[in-house]
Formats: structure tokens, sequence, C-alpha cells
């Protein structure tokens, strides 16, 4: 793999600036594949930091890609709240039944602290591992669940949106208790040494609720929730629609969007130019069945219509790459950037 005179941190904060680095960066968001790397299962990998760390490692290095990932899995979370995780092996832990399966238990909920929680203990040795070993060559990107996605966790779907529509106090006791600890977890990874936070809020997306409820709910957590986070923030709607709240994501704080498959990226790029950093926007699922050369196709369409001006970082669509996509798919990937994401970019002559 060629490296250019520019480390991966310089080439992200470059394109967070809305400037052209020297080239597009690339953010595989490979939590299971570490796993693969290291020669032993899922669970296993997930309960020891340091296989963690070393699977990051070896993974940026195979492939050259620009990021390192400290997301464990998205149910640690409800795991530190003493819910139920269940493991499989061929992809990410579960969260299993819900811990609220009464409304009053919200009233006497209270956050798990983040130090005395062996499973978010794990993520921050993974994470000041990794920090110690790429020091300022290339981000560490630490992952909290947005108080306002994180219900659906801990409730289910069905029972969170009773809560949202019908009990108002308690709706806001459980986000208050949500923010707590999504704060003290954000800012726990930061001075572990990761460089910014990933705030996943699929149910602000509008493929979940409509934009003016967002703007009523999830807008309004998500500004208190990222102003008390003391680093930078992407918000990442894991595969859900943002095109018509652009505006309103830019105005929670955030500096980079993580965008869906099923919408068009070069509209998504126009709405965000100058605001955010467009984080997108390859199918994860899609991806499991490309050829080498699909890969390279649809790297080239996304870096066409969202690379030039910067402000982009290709990525997947969903925040976490599923376990059956194949190595070679992500060395093509990685390659089809390498070629085709140097700047200035190069316009494809038909779509």
């Amino acid at each position: 793999m060629t490296h250019n005179s520019m480390t991966s941190l310089d080439r992200v904060l470059t394109t967070l600036g809305h400037g052209e680095p020297d080239r597009v960066p690339l953010f595989l968001l490979l939590s299971l594949h570490g796993a693969r790397e290291m020669g032993v299962s899922i669970q296993r990998y997930f309960s020891k930091p340091d296989l963690v760390a070393e699977g990051q490692l070896r993974l940026r290095k195979k492939i050259g890609h620009d990021c390192l990932y400290s997301f464990f899995y998205a149910a640690v979370e409800v795991e530190a709240w003493g819910g139920e995780v269940i493991h499989v092996y061929d992809g990410p832990p579960n969260s299993g039944m819900p811990f609220i399966r009464k409304m009053d238990q919200i009233d006497s909920l209270e956050p798990p602290s983040v130090r005395d929680t062996p499973c978010l203990y794990k993520v921050l040795e993974a994470t000041k591992a990794m920090k110690d070993a790429v020091g300022t060559d290339a981000p560490i990107i630490g992952v909290v669940m947005s108080p306002f996605s994180l219900p659906v966790m801990q409730m289910g779907f069905g029972p969170y949106f009773d809560l949202m529509h019908e009990q108002t106090d308690r709706f806001d006791r459980l986000m208050a208790v949500n923010t707590a600890f999504c704060v003290e977890w954000a800012n726990a990874q930061l001075t572990a040494g990761a460089t910014a936070i990933c705030y996943f809020d699929p149910v602000s997306s509008t493929t979940i609720i409509p934009a003016d409820m967002y703007r009523k709910t999830g807008k309004i957590i998500a500004t208190k929730t990222i102003s008390r986070i003391q680093g930078p923030v992407a918000t990442h709607m894991a595969s859900g629609a943002c095109l018509k709240i652009v505006s309103d994501i830019h105005q929670t704080g955030t500096a980079v969007v993580g965008v869906s498959a099923d919408e068009n990226l070069r509209d998504l790029k126009q709405a965000c130019a100058g605001k955010l950093t467009v984080l997108g926007n390859l199918n994860g699922l899609e991806m499991i069945d490309w050829t080498e050369k699909e890969a390279i196709s649809a790297v080239r369409k996304a870096i066409d219509h969202a690379g030039p001006g910067g402000g982009f970082i290709l990525s997947d669509n969903h925040g976490e790459i599923p376990w059956q996509v194949s190595e070679n798919v992500l060395m093509a990937v990685s390659h089809a950037v390498h070629e085709y994401g140097q700047y200035p970019v190069r316009q494809m002559e038909s779509e």
C-alpha cells in the first residue's frame, strides 16, 4: 500500500475543514473482522481488549484505511445496564429481552458508572492500547448510542413509541438518565484516547420518525448531549434517511453525518456543503455479494458524487461492515480509493 506524505489524521482533519487533502479518506468500520484476523471466535475476540486493539491495528495495516474503530457492539450498552446479550458466531452480539418491562421502572432507573462496568472498561482498555500504538497518525473512532435511540434496546420499539407519545414525563426522565450515561461514556472514551465520538442515532432518521417529530425530540436531545461531549462528534443514522433534516442535524453541533445508501449521495453532499462532512454511503449488505469489479465501480461512483471539494469520507452506510463481507472486497474498496480518490478528483464520464 503506498503511503502519501499526509497521515490519516491530517487527511481527515483537512476533509473536516471542507478542504481537499491528498485523497478521499476511507473509514472501514470493521468491528467484527478483527476476530478473523486474530484467528478467534467473535465472542472470544470481544472478551479481550488486547485482541480488539491488535485486530484493529492489523486490519488498518493490511487494508490501508484511515481509522481505527474502538466500537465493540451496540449491545455493550445494554450489557452495562445489566441487560441480556445474545452471542452469535457470524455477527455482532445483540441485545436480548428488554430490561425495562414496566413503565414504572423508569422512575427509579439509574445509569451505570462507566468505570465500574467491566464490559465498558474493556472498550476503554482497547481504546488506550490503540492510542498507545498509533499516537497521532490515525483517528480512533469511539461510539455511543444516542440517548434517544438507546431505548429501542432498553425497552423495545413498541413500548418506546408508546412512552414517547403517551407518557411525556417518563420519556423526559428516561432521556435525562440516558443523556447522563451517554455523556459519561463518550467522555471516558475520549479520555482513553478516542479522537472523536460516533453518535449513533437511527431513531432520529426520517426512515423511523417524521422530520417534525425529530425536531421536537431527537434534535433537542442531540443538541443537549453533544454540547457536553468534550471532543468532535459524528452523527450516524445507521442506514436511516436524513436528507430532509440535514440543516437540523447541523444545528445539533455535530461535524459529520453518516448517510444512507437509500438516498442520493450527490443530493446529500449538496445539502451538507460547507456545513457537515458526509460519511458514507456504500451498501454494507450488498457488499456481501459484490465482485471486486462491483466494489471498484461503487467506490468510483461515490467519489464522483461526493468527493469534489472535500467534506467527504468514504465509508459504509451502516457503521458496521458485516462479517460476511470478504477481505477481497475490502481490499478492492481500498485500492479503488487509493487510485480514484486522489485530489483533484477526476470526474467519471458517465454514470
